[in-house]
């Protein structure tokens, strides 16, 4: 059997549907997708993506499996506990899909590497935990017209958005600022159902297909419906909401094309504690930090204790101490990543 026959058998089901056909499931094969996060929705999204045909993938992840991650992140088992995500994530999906291109970066996302990072992308797709990496893939996608799938997921329900620059509103038309740190849950402080994520994320790939099948088109047309709105899903409750947005017209980003989150550098001072094993975190900017919200949250966290000066948590061998100025030092490790994902965790930035 040949290479062309293998295809054929392979994405054989998906390429009768009139969606897509043989025309859809190649431009599919050419299509290069930057996955950033391989969490509960990453893990998600780069399955059903590998599966389909997507010919080159790109998973960028700074976080290990962690035990507690196999409640809802599909592509890992046991024996991946303590892995980098990005790698152990990449390794299963070459068995899925050997004829996808799967490459994988253990980093952090940040404003000196993202735009390298998607460089040459059809589609951007957000499967973080934090608010500021968002804002920051808005900004590098918005500048270099590259399309991107928000998604987000915590408790039971989870929302999606296509940000396509030029054509639709971006994350900054609806969200003006960056919440305060503290302000928002976070799967570790709230939890998650598993079921949420799954959902979402096949919402964001199933959106990212469409752009691909679509060519680069920007305007939208009744064969490829794509997602215009927020979507609002809470899988408990039953209900579904699309909500219309609109670009601002006085959007930094989209409009005036200021990208503050992309030019402003470090948003933290992160230092290894010398003589120690331990790691610290401050803010540089003062004053956005709640404690007192979470300090309300920890209740639901084992291993929290509270008191008016600080917040402790001991979880996977390291201890967490927030300060009520939202320093952190953790201690039980010298790796910054490690910091800074047990930072963007319970923290929530």
């Amino acid at each position: 059997m040949t290479s062309t026959d293998q295809e054929r058998e392979r994405y054989s089901r998906q390429m009768i549907l009139e969606q897509i056909g043989e025309e859809g499931q190649e431009r599919l094969l050419e299509g290069f997708i930057v996955i950033i996060g391989v969490g509960a929705l990453g893990t998600t999204i780069a399955n059903t993506l590998v599966r389909s045909g997507v010919g080159r993938i790109l998973i960028v992840d700074r976080d290990l499996v962690e035990l507690s991650n196999l409640q809802r992140q599909l592509l890992f088992t046991e024996e991946d506990v303590g892995k980098p995500k990005a790698t152990a994530a990449a390794d299963r999906l070459r068995m899925i899909n050997s004829s996808t291109e799967v490459e994988a970066i253990v980093d952090d996302v940040h404003y000196a590497n993202v735009e390298e990072i998607i460089k040459g992308a059809d589609i951007v797709i957000d499967g973080t935990d934090n608010m500021e990496t968002r804002f920051l893939l808005n900004d590098a996608c918005v500048k270099h017209g590259i399309p991107w799938i928000y998604g987000g997921a915590v408790g039971s329900y989870g929302m999606t958005m296509n940000i396509l620059p030029g054509t639709t509103p971006c994350l900054k038309c609806i969200i003006s600022n960056l919440p305060d740190a503290g302000a928002l849950a976070t799967c570790d402080t709230v939890g998650v159902l598993t079921a949420i994520p799954t959902i979402i994320g096949s919402i964001q790939a199933t959106e990212a297909m469409k752009i691909l099948i679509r060519g680069g088109e920007k305007e939208i047309d009744e064969a490829t419906p794509m997602n215009q709105d927020l979507l609002v899903w809470d899988i408990w409750r039953h209900s579904y909401q699309n909500m219309e947005v609109k670009r601002h017209p006085g959007c930094s980003c989209c409009v005036k094309k200021e990208f503050d989150f992309l030019n402003a550098g470090r948003r933290e001072i992160i230092t290894s504690l010398c003589g120690t094993n331990s790691v610290q975190i401050t803010p540089v900017e003062k004053g956005r930090f709640r404690f007192q919200d979470l300090v309300e949250r920890m209740d639901r966290v084992e291993g929290a204790e509270t008191n008016e000066i600080c917040v402790k948590i001991r979880t996977n061998g390291f201890e967490l101490v927030i300060f009520r100025t939202g320093r952190l030092i953790v201690h039980g490790t010298k790796d910054k990543n490690i910091a800074k994902s047990l930072y963007a965790k319970y923290v929530g930035v």
